[in-house]
């Protein structure tokens, strides 16, 4: 008889059965084929972060890219339309920072020294460098996207969407040309905007300073009695930027709060009077006033380095509310160049804007002492400085937090400077209402890390002093100051009189299309700047597809987006820039449901990063333990935004616990069905379904109801973990207390219904597990059902419908019980000392479900190998009872001739099995047997031979006659018992 079914190997290996699945989809182009025969379906729309190409994939990509994949092809094969179009995001820093290194260059002036032009051209050479390692992990972990039409961030279809996005946000009057003192990387010569700030934060130490600055006038200066009127007051000013005091322009007082003058015998010290005991001054203040009285008061500077004309404006208190007495000294030191809060105190009071800093970070020549060197590099002179004419009052060392550019690691320093902004401030009100139509995973996200930061949103800087990116499309006469922002190619051609055939809109080409000015006849230059590569990111709803400039169906057929996917740092990144372009551009969200991940960690539980060498290829991990074992873990390990570790021997484990089981149930399948020659769909006997069967059923329409409804509410975890429970109930319950049935007998009505029950579990579970492990359940698929008048692919079939004539609540409630009972018996018997395989008279059972275990009966008494089972507790010498509350089973361990006799034939019955496996015969070879034992060993031979015989497919011979292939010898309870073996 032919095999019915592809034989399955006795061991698998899950990476190399992947690889085989890869190629039929390749070849079958299965991917494009879900999606074509959903072409008219309800559309499901899922958009696709896009990632940096010029880096290697590592392990941690891996979680939200299951994530997205799991929820594309459950969407899919829910009858909806789902297009996976893939991204790559390929302007800015970290391209550039990436060439740099390749060149062995430096910084801004070293990319002039060797040629924008060659620079950019490198860059473009490099940002899809990886494209082909991302593709084949991509399509490796199984992730279905399509990588053949990418939309691609530099491309100029792309950058003209992104230059009328633009230009809409100026026409509603949003983009403005402001001064602002911005976070600036030195190092890259470019300013950072706040949510690419938030990713770079850092603890470092750094030296505080408290410096005495000298008031210009003395004690008697002050409205206080009881001073000495001549002595002198020096306020006490706390710094954590000692770098900043060259620029100093003012001191910073609230005029609300209590300040106080402390003796300190040749001086007075001022300061905020809560602040004095904190800082060591125990003894009585000389008084205390408010701070509206520093206002105004001039003091001697600690470097007198503004010019002539600064002087007489500098060096005095001003008033400012933002100042508090929660730490350092109540008085703040105002550098009005380098910091937000310094420069609007200073403007509103009328300091002197002094910036002695170049855009390297380097002191300038007003600065003498220091000239030339970097400003964080200077502290320590500085403090010496100081220190040495006694201006120090104490020096320490703090620990803070500090911003460090978040792509070169290099500290930040906060620096005034001339940019373009999205004044995203003025539609904060419609952020935060579009965020609440947003459904957030985890749902605190929306109104915590996610929310405050919108109502803490500050006007978005998109400008960015580099070389590879948009150019910011924003034309400026060099003699007029007339703007004008261009909003496509087309207008742009109009306006120069016409674009070169290989017009490139990037850097330094677009920098050389001029114009005359419509207002004075001046020349029209475009602004130096590139935008902000997040502008780019946060464009992709519209850029994708060309829109306005073509494809206008289909953008309005896929925005807004049902759902999205990235990690924690998005928030302030690509989840972010979405919000406030779709709210300006179309007033709505853009998008419904947004998935959020946490970040992998390695097997010790530690952040994995390349400094660390701790990081896990994704290569590696796919190589190592597979697609379906790597993206399981991800599902069932925690929910999506709890960190997950990544120990690969323990998640090859947590996969064989799991599929393991599942596909040791596909294995038996097949072994049977092949040597039944049974076959799905083939005449035969009329089932006749058990309890078990039905029971089996209910459980897979209940957890095909879980599943979906958690799938639908994009609740992963529980979904995986009520699968789990499926295919735990199939193996480790149903398949265990069925097997009897398929290696026994003919195919009657019984073992039909076993095989059919065990069949359509298989069948509809790999459908359940496709979004989840879509390789092995593809492999099970295949074999089982493709071809038999169903799809050939499990992803091109209908996720499984809620059979509701199968579910039944109360047979699944007696089966629970039922369950119980049998985990209590065990424990009873194990108390006992009495091995399973000993039969035992009878098992009582008392507590909830023991009256309406009916046709259940049959299933504890066989599981638990007892001859009846008994309602009530009852008890005698020879019982032992088991309890957990509610439950209680009475096991009575009375041992007479008869049951002894056929407990030793079942051990006789288990080491002969053993002994076949040991031989490696089939499960269906026939052999002849024969065997000898002592004492009631030869009694229970004698009794249970034709039953021994029938368990081990043998013919049992009583003589020993014969040429024998094998013999044995064991001892069962102190009794040699003897055999000897051969195929029949």
């Amino acid at each position: 008889m032919g095999s019915v079914f592809r034989e399955v190997p006795s061991s698998v290996s899950f990476p190399d059965l992947e690889k085989e699945v890869l190629d039929f989809w390749r070849r079958a182009y299965v991917f494009r084929r879900s999606v074509e025969q959903r072409r008219d379906a309800p559309r499901f729309v899922f958009w696709e972060g896009p990632p940096t190409a010029n880096g290697l994939p590592h392990v941690g990509h891996a979680l939200p890219r299951a994530m997205k994949d799991l929820i594309a092809r459950y969407k899919t094969m829910t009858g909806h339309l789902v297009e996976r179009k893939a991204g790559w995001d390929t302007h800015g820093l970290p391209v550039e920072l990436e060439v740099e290194k390749e060149l062995g260059i430096n910084g801004k002036p070293e990319i002039e020294q060797f040629g924008v032009r060659e620079f950019t051209e490198h860059c473009r050479a490099s940002v899809l460098r990886y494209t082909d390692v991302w593709e084949r992990t991509t399509e490796r972990i199984g992730f279905w996207l399509d990588t053949e039409a990418p939309y691609i961030t530099y491309s100029p279809e792309y950058v003209e969407s992104v230059w009328w996005i633009l230009r809409q946000i100026w026409e509603k009057g949003l983009l403005y040309r402001g001064h602002k003192v911005m976070p600036y990387c030195p190092r890259c010569g470019t300013s950072l905007s706040s949510h690419e700030v938030a990713q770079g934060y850092e603890e470092v130490e750094d030296p505080a300073l408290t410096v005495r600055l000298r008031l210009s006038q003395p004690a008697g200066a002050l409205p206080l009695s009881g001073l000495d009127p001549e002595r002198p007051v020096e306020l006490l000013v706390w710094t954590t930027t000692p770098w900043t005091l060259p620029a100093n322009a003012g001191v910073a007082v609230n005029p609300e709060l209590t300040y106080a003058v402390v003796d300190a015998g040749d001086r007075y010290y001022l300061l905020a009077a809560d602040r004095a005991k904190d800082l060591g001054f125990n003894e009585s203040p000389g008084g205390c006033l408010p701070g509206s009285a520093l206002v105004g008061l001039t003091y001697q500077p600690l470097f007198d380095l503004l010019s002539e004309a600064d002087r007489p404006a500098a060096y005095r208190g001003v008033s400012a509310p933002f100042v508090s007495a929660d730490d350092g000294t109540g008085l703040v030191h105002l550098a009005p160049a380098f910091g937000e809060d310094d420069f609007q105190a200073a403007r509103v009071a009328g300091l002197p804007f002094f910036q002695p800093v170049d855009l390297a970070g380097r002191y300038t020549a007003e600065v003498p002492a220091w000239q030339g060197q970097f400003v964080k590099e200077a502290d320590p002179a500085i403090i010496k400085d100081l220190t040495e004419r006694g201006l120090v009052h104490r020096s320490e060392r703090v620990t803070h937090t500090y911003p460090f550019c978040w792509r070169c690691k290099s500290p930040l320093i906060y620096y005034a400077l001339g940019s373009w902004f999205v004044r995203s401030t003025a539609v904060k009100d419609q952020l935060l209402a579009n965020n609440r139509q947003i459904r957030w995973y985890p749902e605190h996200i929306r109104d915590g890390r996610f929310g405050n930061f919108l109502e803490n949103l500050v006007d978005w800087c998109i400008g960015r002093q580099r070389y590879w990116g948009t150019p910011l499309n924003i034309w400026t006469c060099v003699s007029c100051g007339h703007e004008h922002c261009v909003g496509s190619f087309a207008e742009l051609a109009e306006l120069s009189g016409g674009l070169p055939e290989d017009f490139d809109p990037h850097r330094p080409g677009i920098d050389t299309i001029t114009w005359a000015c419509p207002q004075c006849g001046g020349t029209m230059r475009r602004e130096s700047e590139v935008i902000d590569c997040w502008f780019d990111s946060g464009s992709m709803p519209f850029a994708r597809w060309h829109y306005p400039f073509e494809n206008r169906e289909r953008f309005e057929a896929s925005f807004p987006a049902d759902y999205i996917c990235e990690a924690i740092d998005q928030t302030r990144g690509w989840f972010l820039v979405l919000l406030i372009i779709s709210t300006i551009i179309t007033g709505r969200p853009p998008f419904r449901n947004v998935l959020v991940t946490e970040f992998g960690l390695d097997d010790k539980g530690l952040k994995m990063s390349k400094s660390k060498g701790n990081t896990i290829t994704l290569e590696q991990g796919l190589e190592q333990v597979g697609a379906d074992a790597l993206r399981w873990s991800l599902f069932w390990q925690s929910p999506p935004w709890v960190p997950k570790r990544f120990d690969l021997a323990e998640i090859g484990q947590l996969y064989r616990a799991t599929m393991g089981t599942f596909w040791n149930c596909y294995s038996f399948l097949v072994l049977y069905a092949n040597l039944d020659g049974w076959e799905p769909g083939a005449p035969g006997p009329e089932p006749t379904y058990t309890a078990l069967d039905r029971w089996i059923l209910s459980r897979l329409a209940s957890t095909t109801a879980a599943v979906r409804g958690h799938l639908d509410d994009y609740q992963i975890t529980p979904a995986a973990r009520a699968l789990e429970l499926l295919g735990d109930d199939l193996s480790n319950w149903y398949l265990r207390l069925s097997r009897r049935r398929f290696w026994q007998g003919e195919l009657d009505g019984d073992k039909q219904a076993a095989y059919q029950t065990l069949y359509t579990c298989l069948v509809e579970g790999a459908k359940l597990f496709a979004p989840f492990t879509p390789f092995v359940a593809e492999a099970i698929y295949r074999n089982l059902a493709a071809g038999r008048g169903q799809p050939e692919s499990v992803h091109l079939c209908d996720y499984p419908a809620v059979r509701s004539d199968w579910l039944d609540a109360r047979l699944e409630e007696r089966m629970a019980a039922a369950r119980e009972f049998v985990f209590l018996g065990r424990a009873a018997r194990n108390r006992a000392g009495v091995r399973t395989r000993q039969p035992l008279p009878w098992l009582a059972v008392v507590g909830p479900g023991a009256e309406s275990l009916g046709e259940l009966v049959p299933v504890i008494a066989a599981e638990l190998n007892v001859k009846e089972l008994r309602q009530g507790v009852e008890t005698d010498q020879e019982t032992v009872s088991e309890s957990d509350g509610s439950r209680t089973v009475v096991l009575c361990t009375a041992i007479n001739d008869q049951l002894r006799l056929e407990g030793l034939a079942r051990e006789v019955v288990s080491r002969v099995q053993r002994w076949r496996k040991e031989l490696g015969l089939a499960v269906d070879n026939r052999v002849v047997l024969a065997m000898e034992g002592e004492g009631d060993l030869g009694r229970a031979l004698e009794r249970y031979g034709s039953e021994i015989a029938s368990e081990v497919l043998a013919q049992l011979l009583a003589a020993e006659s014969g040429d024998w292939a094998a013999e044995k010898r064991w001892k069962v309870d102190g009794l040699e018992l003897r055999a000897r073996l051969r195929k029949a």
